[in-house]
């Protein structure tokens, strides 16, 4: 067994371990929520709502925000500093938040193997649909609030908590502003590399990536402030190179190994890394066929095809494939430099999960 492979097989176990204890603390933290919530007394509504956010939240898959949180604070210990796993439920009940109202805005039937929680309150609301839009949208605003509540509740010093609110607040308010760029981008005909990258940064980089960062360096005793620069450069590195696979295996992944049909952002007229770069070298009678493509739901698989030839002539996906691994690259070798402050172990896995990372795509 080569070293790289003992190396992976350590650090994957690592991921796993915080996955499975992640389960069990965020289903222990429901059913605190379910006995200590104060609700209307005669409301039906209110406890289902709880039951919603619980079911999506403990539909969750790797949590690797929850990983990233905790390897952030072994950067600097290897005890679980107080204040950490409140953190780790802060970080999964934002994250609910948002998974809630995309599926709002997307119009989305499932989110995680399930239903949506907009769609869930359509079925149980058939003859109020304005009502179970309201609904679903408070629902996602209950888990906004509760991930805060969380840190005011954590038995962490108050330096400690202030901290985590100051981040938490400051990255939920910035990925709401990259939800409003997201949709802004695409009303624009062909988004240029700039725009694509900042919308990546600010709708999931600063959240999935940096605040967990910051929010694991603030328990183990940290200031992240110290080391700003480079954490978001690592950051808007890793989120964009995770953004570009994403859109890059939805047009040009292979549907059998995904276990889902290929196309979505085209059917939601998303100008995506991967539809943008589609664009952006079509003739104009490809464009378009494209621009046909775009926002129809009815759009067939055959279309999809289509579009996949059209991006395949023009060398697209392989000048996806190279910018996702420049990116990765240079996320790798940021994170290579924290080595003379912080600890080898935690430092070695930051520096090698953005080449991971691209394993599905590449």
């Amino acid at each position: 067994m080569t070293d790289i492979t003992e190396l992976t097989k350590q650090i994957m176990g690592r991921l796993a371990g915080y996955e499975e204890r992640f389960a069990g603390l965020f289903a222990a933290y429901f059913d605190r929520l379910g006995e200590t919530l104060e609700t209307p007394a005669f409301s039906r509504f209110a406890p289902e709502c709880v039951d919603l956010v619980r079911d999506l939240s403990l539909r969750g898959g790797k949590r690797l925000r929850v990983a990233l949180l905790y390897e952030a604070a072994r950067l600097v210990t290897t005890g679980t500093p107080a204040g950490l796993d409140d953190a780790a439920l802060s970080v999964e009940l934002l994250q609910t938040h948002g998974l809630i109202h995309d599926d709002i805005i997307d119009n989305s039937p499932t989110r995680r193997s399930g239903p949506s929680t907009y769609y869930a309150y359509r079925a149980r609301h058939p003859e109020h649909p304005q009502a179970a839009l309201g609904l679903a949208i408070l629902a996602g605003d209950l888990a906004a609030f509760l991930s805060l509540r969380v840190l005011i509740d954590s038995p962490a010093p108050l330096p400690v908590r202030h901290a985590m609110l100051e981040v938490q607040t400051g990255a939920a308010t910035t990925t709401f502003l990259g939800q409003i760029a997201d949709l802004e981008r695409d009303f624009t005909p062909v988004p240029d590399e700039e725009t694509l990258h900042t919308v990546a940064d600010f709708k999931s980089a600063r959240y999935s990536i940096l605040a967990p960062l910051q929010l694991g360096l603030i328990a183990a005793g940290e200031d992240p402030r110290r080391h700003e620069d480079t954490l978001r450069r690592y950051a808007r590195l890793v989120g964009i190179s995770q953004q570009m696979r994403d859109d890059y295996l939805d047009l040009f992944g292979d549907a059998a190994v995904m276990g889902k049909s290929t196309g979505g952002d085209l059917r939601e007229g998303r100008r995506s890394y991967a539809v943008s770069a589609v664009l952006a070298a079509a003739d104009d009678a490809e464009r378009a066929l494209v621009e046909s493509a775009l926002g129809d739901p009815a759009c067939t698989e055959e279309t999809v095809a289509t579009v996949r030839e059209i991006g395949d002539r023009h060398g697209v996906r392989d000048t996806l494939r190279a910018a996702m691994r420049r990116h990765a690259e240079l996320a790798s070798a940021e994170a290579a430099g924290w080595r003379p402050r912080w600890r080898e172990e935690a430092v070695t896995l930051f520096q090698y999960l953005p080449l991971w990372g691209l394993e599905r795509a590449l």
